[in-house]
């Protein structure tokens, strides 16, 4: 597959021109990649104009992807949730008119990322929260049924702009995003779909990314799961929404983004086109059972493991006698960075470059420890907590920074979360109560903004 952006910038930095354009640093440097980071000069296209190489590349990804259009991000899926959002309040304007006397409403799963709450404050729209069951509750997960969500999508009783759910969560947990799309257009909206951890599910067999589902758009963080760098991402328009949504798609994400866009992201993004086209999904198959064969032998030392993602391994470490931060602590010093922890769950992500010896260092880990006498003890839970103030009137709202204990009764400003996971415990205009301050502790969380 071509790679043209990518082969453009090798054919700049070999000519040697006098660069009196941006970047400062003229190509020279002290990380030693500076040659290969541009700007938009003379033939090197533009991200949120792009008509030629740019473009190019992108089409590539569309094709890869099996998806209506496919757009790049080198800000990551926190600029594609907020574009996608965008895109979905036009098109429900288009069809319903331009009537701003009610705001819009999107039917979102709790555990979003909060970006999310980011596009709200800046687009105005309501939110009508789907919550876990109590039995159910952590902070990264949020069960979702077809069942409960046609009761929701009822319940609105006026046109939803769009449902907004996120799979694969932070734990490894998948939803029924076939059952649920169905659902979605039953009622004659969208579904807008977080899949910033699975941007490899196309690739595998069966097919089960997002657009392969049914989703109308999606958003991929690419340098989650594939050889991109941080921030390059994908935002993906289905087959049914592209040919209304196809020409404000730059439009939206330059609204969102930075209009001098790294160049070192988009090449990685176009690099990764010839990644997946080579041989990748070969690669994945064995990868994912190599993972497969790993959650076997975890599961028959007596670790318990949730989730169902094809390359996350999620050990639910409180049930087997550990604080989740602890054992994080315990890795790091066998040599293993997880990628998230916290009082129940330890999460391990792996993608194709992951060899044998990764996976046998880990599982050294494991076996040189034994599985203790479970924590007796449920993650804290709380109520819906009653809405004060809008996403957009608190978010905009003058704040201060307050401990935990003295912010009970105030209500929610900025949102306080950590990354990972970025998911909010209380959202933004909604009253701090007892038992929410009780789950923020447990969380780690000993300062929060509320409105002044």
């Amino acid at each position: 597959m071509e790679t043209p952006i990518y082969d453009f910038v090798q054919r700049y930095a070999a000519a040697g021109n006098v660069r009196l354009h941006m970047p400062g640093h003229k190509g020279k440097g002290f990380l030693g990649v500076e040659g290969n980071d541009i700007t938009e000069v003379f033939g090197a296209d533009s991200l949120y104009e792009a008509g030629g190489i740019i473009e190019e590349s992108e089409q590539n990804a569309s094709c890869l992807f099996g998806s209506g259009r496919t757009f790049y991000s080198a800000e990551g899926s926190s600029q594609c949730i907020k574009a996608m959002l965008f895109l979905a309040l036009m098109h429900f304007r288009e069809l319903n008119g331009k009537d701003f006397s009610q705001k819009p409403v999107v039917i979102a799963a709790r555990n979003a990322h909060k970006a999310f709450l980011a596009a709200a404050a800046l687009l105005g729209f309501e939110i009508l929260w789907l919550w876990p069951g109590e039995e159910e509750y952590s902070l990264c997960r949020c069960p979702v049924s077809k069942e409960e969500l046609s009761a929701a999508l009822q319940k609105v009783g006026r046109a939803v702009v769009a449902v907004y759910l996120t799979s694969p969560d932070y734990l490894g947990g998948l939803l029924d995003i076939k059952g649920l799309a169905q659902a979605v257009h039953q009622y004659g909206t969208l579904l807008l779909v977080d899949n910033a951890h699975g941007a490899y599910q196309h690739f595998l067999t069966p097919a089960s990314h997002p657009l392969d589902l049914g989703a109308d758009l999606c958003c991929d963080s690419a340098h989650k799961t594939l050889p991109v760098l941080t921030g390059g991402a994908y935002l993906h328009l289905g087959k049914s929404v592209v040919f209304s949504m196809e020409a404000y798609a730059r439009q939206a994400l330059c609204l969102f983004g930075s209009t001098s866009p790294s160049y070192l992201i988009l090449q990685s993004l176009d690099l990764a086109n010839r990644y997946l086209e080579d041989g990748y999904e070969k690669r994945l198959s064995e990868c994912s059972g190599r993972i497969w064969k790993l959650r076997e032998k975890l599961s028959s030392l007596g670790w318990i493991l949730s989730g169902q993602e094809a390359l996350k391994i999620t050990v639910d470490t409180a049930k087997c006698g550990y604080d989740g931060r602890e054992f994080a602590q315990i890795l790091r010093a066998g040599g293993v960075e997880c990628e998230y922890a916290d009082p129940d769950f330890v999460v391990f992500m792996f993608t194709t470059e992951n060899g044998e010896d990764d996976l046998k260092r880990l599982l050294s880990c494991f076996e040189n420890l034994a599985v203790r006498e479970a924590i007796c003890r449920r993650p804290p839970s709380f109520l819906p907590p009653r809405r004060i103030l809008s996403v957009r009137e608190a978010v905009l709202s003058p704040y201060e920074v307050l401990p935990i204990r003295e912010a009970v009764g105030r209500v929610m400003g900025p949102a306080t979360v950590s990354c990972p996971p970025a998911v909010p415990v209380v959202v933004s205009g909604e009253e701090i109560g007892e038992d929410v301050a009780k789950v923020l502790g447990y969380y780690g969380m000993d300062q929060v903004a509320v409105v002044r």
